[in-house]
């Protein structure tokens, strides 16, 4: 039997991007909505909530970035270039958010700073991965096997739209995640925030999905040509099950449903982006194939991906099974 090692790459990379996505969305999520918070006392409990989880969770980003760059160098060198600034913004806000995690517990004077600190930093954090997938969809100009284009391609009316687009979804998350995991007056407040963000979200992913298409001739092709067009039915349908699912769930008061049918917008996002991407590393030009190290390279690194991503998936499964519950404003996990 041959393996496609390109692909199987491909395939770990795209699962390392959605599980950080999936995972620190509603960690950015709470700092997105920490102004919202009407005390100190609610602040402490959204922040006690990922106390155990949120640094782990980054560790994902770590992974699809240097898998990136082990596996597909090209599309590193590639990348980088061309999304230099939205990256660096993104690390730096993703830094301070860190401190301020850590820094606001210390301080009774300075925990105002901290707070602005936090949702600076998970609003900024989250608003460059947005525009950094915009200018990915938009296409990245390539001359020569390097990038082409010059230092402001990726600002762009587009890849603010998903900017945004992302920053309201993980507010949602964020909400949602609160929802799960709060009781009282502060659970109640997010269920009146999450059914505006879930509206919010759904029209920007509309918004979104209309335009996409229209950023190359392949996505067009991609979403309105046999057989490719069933997925434009397929899609669709998928989002209304899902808001139907978010809706029942909160009228019902079954606290999980609702985070993990916004969990589900953001993962049909991603197979959306997946076909309109495949078989494209960085579109608009180069392949998965053409991107990739020579195959001992990947086969050598893939041995070490089967040791260190299911001990990954296991230590983290463990520490959100330790850590569940709802939270106790007094007296932590129960």
């Amino acid at each position: 039997m041959v393996f496609d090692l390109a692909f199987i790459w491909a395939g770990l990379i795209a699962f390392a991007i959605l599980t950080y996505v999936v995972l620190d969305g509603f960690d950015l999520g709470l700092g997105i909505l920490f102004p919202f918070a009407e005390t100190h006392k609610d602040r402490d409990v959204m922040m006690n909530s990922v106390a155990p989880v949120w640094d782990g969770n980054e560790t994902w980003l770590v992974l699809g970035g240097g898998g990136l760059f082990a596996v597909f160098p090209l599309a590193y060198a590639v990348v980088m270039p061309a999304l230099y600034m939205p990256i660096l913004i993104m690390l730096l806000a993703l830094v301070f958010r860190g401190v301020s995690f850590e820094y606001r517990w210390k301080t009774t004077r300075w925990r105002g700073v901290w707070d602005i600190a936090f949702f600076g930093g998970s609003t900024i954090a989250a608003l460059c991965q947005g525009i950094a997938l915009g200018a990915m969809v938009q296409g990245i100009e390539i001359e020569g096997r390097a990038y082409a284009g010059g230092w402001f391609d990726w600002l762009t009316p587009f890849s603010l739209l998903t900017g945004v687009a992302v920053v309201v979804g993980y507010a949602l998350l964020g909400a949602t995640w609160l929802i799960y995991k709060t009781e009282g007056p502060l659970q109640k407040r997010m269920q009146g925030y999450a059914k505006w963000l879930c509206i919010a979200t759904l029209a920007l992913i509309g918004l979104v999905s209309l335009l996409t298409p229209f950023q190359d001739s392949v996505y067009f092709d991609r979403w309105f040509a046999l057989p490719g067009v069933f997925w434009s039915v397929i899609m669709p349908a998928i989002m209304l099950a899902l808001t139907y699912l978010f809706f029942t769930g909160l009228r019902d008061h079954k606290d999980l449903q609702p985070f993990l049918s916004a969990l589900g917008f953001f993962v049909a996002g991603f197979v959306g982006i997946g076909i309109s991407f495949y078989p494209h590393m960085v579109p608009p030009d180069l392949t998965i194939w053409e991107a990739a190290a020579p195959d001992s390279s990947l086969a050598f690194a893939l041995v070490g991906a089967v040791v260190l991503i299911p001990l990954i998936l296991g230590y983290t499964a463990y520490a959100y099974w330790v850590f569940r519950g709802k939270i106790d404003p007094d007296e932590g996990y129960h």
